[in-house]
């Protein structure tokens, strides 16, 4: 008999402290939309299209570290990915131009990309057993999540004592000390470099003509959109938009005394349910069909921002949209990757995921960039939402026909 293998090995433990760190500092910079817009007296969308740029280049970047790490080795990749994401970092915080921030975001988005799940599931998913896979990438993804819980909220607690440009310095240390752990990141070769040179189009063009290929990439923009602009602007929404917070209430006796505040909160309660609801997903996704799971989450996220913008924002509508959405934020990344790993293999997963999280980052560009332009043009973010509840419906529809066979042939 077979002896079972374990769920928690060194490889994952890494992986999940490089997602945390990557995704903690990815997280906060919708904390930084008002003070940079206030010090330079820029226009909402100028770093808007800032954040919506870095969403971009981490979408083109994807595959290509996903491509780099298949060919030259994980760790290579994620080392490049750190130095480029600390050297967008230090670079930002000298920018005193909109084109500069735009600019220097280009470099952060790679950075993230070389950090964050194209290359690290991808690993995690090689180093794990057929029964912990679903487990596993789920684990990794909700490491993201735990990232996102504290990520904004330390921002916006550095923010209080001293400039958003120490804060951008602090954050380029603290993402490149997360290569501490990158000697545990040890997994199975996807395969020798002339295998590599001989199959990697052939999959890649079995993929493309597949239609079920398509439709996971169609699908993955509205989870892109909806993210992007969330985490770009709620902050400032709720700032914004948000009822006064009751002196003497719950929130109140928490320190929770503002909407600015609350606003950083949500996106931490986000993350927190999300840890809850992708583990959740992880499990379900090795029981029962992934498509189908993935069109239940898309319709779910779709009626829960529908409800939101639909009735008055109060910190009551706040925490339950903040709860509500994570548990069905990163939902679908272990779904999406395993689906892709189901499908086509583990061999090349690292790239075909890449290319349909470039789906992902392009919805996200147009979710962060779309909500600082209409919030300019009309003086609040209503059609934004709107948007995202129509792209979710979308996505809901086009998984169903997707076909979940396997057509690995290694």
């Amino acid at each position: 008999m077979q002896k079972s293998t374990p769920l928690f090995t060194p490889v994952l433990i890494a992986g999940c402290t490089i997602i945390l760190i990557s995704f903690a500092i990815r997280a906060s910079f919708g904390v930084f939309q008002i003070p940079i817009a206030a010090e330079f007296n820029w226009p909402r969308a100028e770093f808007s299209l800032a954040i919506a740029i870095q969403n971009l280049a981490w979408g083109f970047g994807q595959p290509f570290f996903g491509a780099l790490a298949e060919k030259m080795g994980d760790r290579k990749a994620i080392i490049l990915g750190a130095l480029t994401y600390a050297a967008g970092l230090v670079l930002s915080s000298f920018a005193v131009t909109p084109e500069a921030h735009q600019l220097y975001e280009i470099l952060v988005g790679f950075g993230i990309a070389g950090t964050g799940f194209g290359v690290i599931l991808a690993v995690v998913g090689r180093a794990s057993s057929d029964e912990n896979r679903s487990m596993s990438l789920a684990i990794a993804t909700a490491a993201g999540s735990a990232g996102q819980v504290f990520g904004a909220p330390v921002a916006e607690y550095l923010l209080g004592m001293m400039t958003w440009q120490m804060v951008f310095l602090i954050f380029a240390v603290v993402i490149l000390s997360s290569l501490a752990v990158l000697p545990l990141m040890r997994a199975p070769e996807p395969a020798g470099r002339a295998v590599l040179e001989e199959t990697m189009g052939a999959i890649l063009h079995r993929a493309f003509r597949d239609p079920s290929y398509t439709l996971i990439f169609l699908g993955f923009f509205s989870c892109g959109y909806q993210l992007g602009f969330i985490t770009a602007h709620f902050p400032a929404f709720v700032t914004e938009l948000c009822g006064p917070i009751a002196p003497g209430g719950a929130l109140h006796s928490m320190g929770i005394t503002t909407t600015s505040a609350l606003g950083a909160v949500a996106i931490s309660l986000i993350g927190m349910a999300n840890i809850v609801g992708t583990l959740t997903a992880g499990w379900l996704g090795k029981r029962y069909s992934k498509k189908n799971l993935l069109a239940m989450i898309y319709l779910g996220r779709t009626l829960i921002a529908a409800a939101f913008i639909m009735n008055p924002i109060t910190p009551t509508t706040v925490l339950l949209f903040s709860v509500s959405m994570g548990a069905l934020w990163l939902a679908t990344v272990p779904l999406t990757s395993g689906l892709i790993a189901h499908i086509y293999g583990l061999r090349y997963m690292g790239t075909l995921y890449g290319i349909v999280f470039f789906s992902h980052q392009l919805g996200s560009f147009m979710g962060v960039w779309l909500g600082g332009k209409l919030y300019d043009l009309h003086g609040d973010y209503t059609l934004v939402w709107w948007i995202g509840v129509g792209v979710g419906a979308f996505s809901a529809i086009v998984h169903l026909p997707v076909h979940e066979r396997s057509l690995k042939t290694a």
